[in-house]
């Protein structure tokens, strides 16, 4: 009985860590960035690294809002321990921060912390998502 609960348990440990490897967005680079905001469509960058934890929950939201809005709105991450002279471009102060830009390129506004789905896709609408 032992044995199954640990087996159960290293299978639910495995394929949680599996699901949390997929849901990550590559790091962008500073020509990706520049690319996603010279698209003519909304932005939102998110500044943060693979090993913050509140970061780390955001991976699965940034990766479905990629998927989902493919075509009409980017959706960058960075990673700052990997890309330290981008976040400083940007003016990163904590991690994460998600910076929205309208679709000129513009940023409209900033926000640090953890952000869920909804209020990310309403910074996205006011950014001109449609």
């Amino acid at each position: 009985m032992k044995k199954l609960l640990i087996t159960a348990l290293l299978i639910t440990i495995c394929s949680y860590s599996a699901q949390a490897i997929a849901a990550e967005l590559p790091s962008s680079n500073d020509a990706v960035i520049r690319a996603a905001l010279a698209s003519g469509k909304p932005t939102v960058a998110d500044f943060g690294a693979r090993t913050c934890i509140p970061c780390k929950k955001m991976a699965p939201i940034l990766e479905e809002l990629n998927r989902e809005l493919k075509g009409k709105a980017n959706v960058t991450f960075t990673d700052v321990w990997a890309a330290p002279a981008i976040a400083q471009d940007y003016r990163v102060q904590m991690i994460p921060t998600q910076i929205f830009f309208d679709a000129k390129g513009k940023e409209i506004k900033r926000h640090m912390g953890f952000m869920e789905k909804a209020d990310i896709l309403k910074e996205l609408k006011a950014a001109g998502l449609k």
